[in-house]
């Protein structure tokens, strides 16, 4: 027999727990429990009125964005309607069944104001961090770097040649680009020019992946530690490597500064080998580079390459295979030079006299009168990352500097970061810091079992 729906009457009241309906195993019942937002009020007490109507908790938006950000709800359009639909968000954002949902403009107005003055969403990823490190799940002891191009809200087909052809005034992204000419980590990070500039978000760097076409895009930087892939700090930067090499050496010193952790090895991809930053850890942070060592030294047409040339330290001289000596002057000057180039390498020259009679000329130097061979100033700390290359340890860095990069796939296919919503270089690293610390809280909800299960009905 077919059955039929009894429509009940409704009831004059009902007796409704949101706490129960929320299941033990929901991620926001596990996050809930490492979200500490009880200094957010005297944070951003400076930056409110002491007269006036009462405005949106803070703690209320933060909850959302977070939200948001674990589920890769990006939109604040759709964030509040998800929201005010979901229960278990509901519970998350302390709302109850019945609290109203701020409207999206909200963030908007606050992202642009307080959230910024008070760089409220640094404050917010380094709260995260530390709870990671009360929580036993930082090792401090090896940290790996690198970084991701995040494609920009701006269409690639829309360019101009150079900034001078941008109106100052046209909108925000651009006077935010205006104002970090300067900075190491967008305008001043290469003195070369873009082949185009976007008009609708000028800092995102005209670039292409390998293999993939050219976008406009923004750089995220993870410096992550390898024990259970933590991300210890985060940076936005302009799509250019040197730029991301800057911001290795902001991360580790931000995070030595602010966390007082620094690690005793770093993992890093052979971009950030150069002479430069492996000076730069081995000499002034006292960190072991597990990186490839950056060397354009060795030659393909079948003539001697630096390496078949030892270098004498206590004379300061190198010998060629057959035995004779380059250095770098062979006559005494009145005023002594240090021998240093303008690119910071010192060359040794070989005698115009031995390469002339010796024998192995032709696979020496056969098109010049004389071997010279270039040193880097910084070739000590060179040699220290080439004996590391040689240890067990470094495969192993080599085999977990991966984590970072799983990280980033993480980031684009989970939380579908793989392109900015907002525009601006503010406003990326936004977008780049809530993302961090959403991954954070996601981490330790995994790996941190909760105390005792909470039944759902």
């Amino acid at each position: 027999m077919m059955g039929e729906r009894t429509v009940m009457q409704e009831a004059l009241f009902y007796g409704f727990s949101l706490e129960r309906h929320v299941p033990s195993e929901h991620m926001l019942r596990k996050i809930d429990r490492f979200v500490d937002l009880t200094g957010l009020r005297a944070e951003l007490e400076p930056y409110y009125s002491s007269v006036g109507r009462p405005s949106i908790d803070p703690e209320l938006m933060i909850r959302m964005l977070l939200v948001g950000y674990c589920y890769g709800v990006r939109s604040e359009r759709r964030l509040c309607d998800e929201v005010h639909l979901n229960l278990a968000y509901r519970w998350f954002c302390r709302l109850g069944l019945d609290g109203d949902v701020p409207d999206h403009s909200t963030f908007s107005k606050n992202r642009h104001g307080r959230f910024r003055d008070s760089d409220l969403l640094r404050r917010l990823f380094e709260t995260v961090v530390a709870r990671c490190m009360s929580e036993g799940v930082v090792g401090g002891e090896a940290f790996a770097v690198d970084g991701s191009i995040i494609v920009a809200d701006a269409h690639r087909q829309r360019g101009v040649a150079n900034s001078s052809a941008l109106e100052p005034d046209s909108n925000r992204a651009v006077t935010e680009y205006l104002s970090v000419l300067d900075d190491a980590a967008f305008g001043g990070a290469t003195p070369v020019e873009p082949k185009f500039v976007s008009p609708t978000d000028p800092a995102a760097r005209w670039t292409a992946a390998r293999g993939g076409p050219a976008v406009y895009a923004y750089a995220d930087n993870y410096l992550i530690d390898l024990k259970h892939a933590v991300i210890m700090d985060v940076e936005a930067t302009t799509a250019v490597r040197q730029a991301e090499v800057a911001a290795a050496k902001t991360m580790i010193e931000r995070t030595a500064n602010r966390l007082e952790v620094t690690p005793s090895r770093l993992a890093a991809d052979t971009g950030y080998g150069s002479a430069e930053m492996l000076a730069w850890l081995v000499g002034e942070r006292g960190i072991e580079p597990h990186i490839p060592v950056f060397d354009k030294s060795e030659r393909t047409d079948g003539t001697f390459s630096r390496a078949e040339f030892a270098y004498d330290k206590q004379s300061d001289v190198y010998v060629c295979p057959a035995g004779k000596r380059l250095q770098k002057y062979r006559r005494a000057f009145t005023t002594p030079r240090i021998g240093v180039d303008k690119d910071n390498m010192i060359r040794y020259r070989a005698s115009k006299l031995d390469c002339d009679a010796c024998a192995l000329k032709a696979k020496c130097c056969p098109n010049t009168p004389a071997r010279k061979i270039p040193r880097s100033i910084h070739e000590a700390a060179r040699d220290v990352a080439r004996a590391i290359a040689k240890t067990e340890a470094y495969i192993v860095s080599r085999r977990e500097r991966k984590k970072v990069e799983m990280l980033f796939a993480h980031l684009k296919r989970i939380l579908r970061l793989d392109r900015l919503r907002l525009r601006g270089p503010w406003r990326a690293r936004d977008e780049f810091l809530l993302a961090a610390s959403a991954q954070n809280l996601r981490k330790m909800a995994k790996l941190i079992p909760a105390q005792a299960p909470i039944m759902a009905a």
